[in-house]
């Protein structure tokens, strides 16, 4: 398997002191996000990581883990979907696709393993998510995700009443066919702005792609704001 890291962003929600940086190496007790995840990263001979904001700084992140760098010049006016096919002539492999602004166990490797198209959901989201937002910002943030028979079938769309029982974590597996396939979607679809549920949803819907989920247990921060931030400073050690 390849592994491809979107980490184009800038974390513009971030405190001022990481604005300066690409959104990846904003820091959890004085270490950067990115660098909690480089056990799992090591799992994968090759690796690649999608820059564009700031990428310079990841020079030294890079060559210290053996990444192969791609920019994505375009990082603002194009969105995470861009990014990933920015790597269209690299792969050669199935596919692990995971955010750069994530912290999560690493065993989740496991999980990613059992099949073609994976997709890991955490059941353990909406504990978490009360300690970084309010209930009216986790009812705008959260996304609906329709299972059946272990299947996501749709995914996307702010939740209404009932809070989903899992949520979308920004990591999925992709075998190499369904990679190339939902590359050839995207220059159809021709929408360099989509974000990343909006076109898996697209694609679901459109049957040019059938994923298998996979309920995940352990620890997982998300990090957008200054909130979450502290949120990892007090929990993770």
């Amino acid at each position: 398997m390849q592994l491809i890291v979107l980490a184009a962003g800038r974390g513009s929600r971030l405190p001022k002191k990481f604005r300066n940086k690409p959104k990846c190496l904003a820091e959890v007790n004085k270490k950067p996000i990115i660098d909690y995840n480089v056990n799992f990263f090591k799992k994968f001979k090759s690796r690649l990581i999608i820059t564009g904001y700031k990428y310079k700084y990841l020079k030294d992140f890079c060559i210290k883990n053996k990444f192969k760098m791609i920019v994505n010049k375009n990082y603002k006016s194009t969105n995470m979907v861009h990014s990933l096919f920015l790597a269209s002539r690299i792969i050669k492999s199935d596919v692990v696709v995971c955010y750069g602004d994530i912290i999560f166990d690493p065993k989740i490797y496991k999980l990613l393993n059992k099949g073609k198209n994976v997709m890991p959901i955490n059941s353990n989201w909406l504990k978490s998510w009360k300690k970084r937002m309010t209930l009216k910002e986790i009812k705008k943030d959260a996304e609906n995700l329709d299972i059946k028979k272990k299947l996501l079938l749709s995914i996307g769309g702010s939740i209404r009443h009932i809070y989903p029982k899992y949520q979308y974590m920004g990591i999925f597996k992709l075998s190499k066919k369904n990679y190339v396939a939902l590359n050839k979607l995207y220059k159809k679809i021709n929408n360099r702005k989509i974000d990343m549920t909006n076109f898996i949803n697209k694609a679901l819907q459109l049957k040019k792609l059938k994923i298998a989920t996979k309920i995940y247990k352990s620890y997982w921060y998300e990090i957008d704001t200054g909130r979450d931030l502290n949120l990892a400073d007090k929990e993770i050690r």
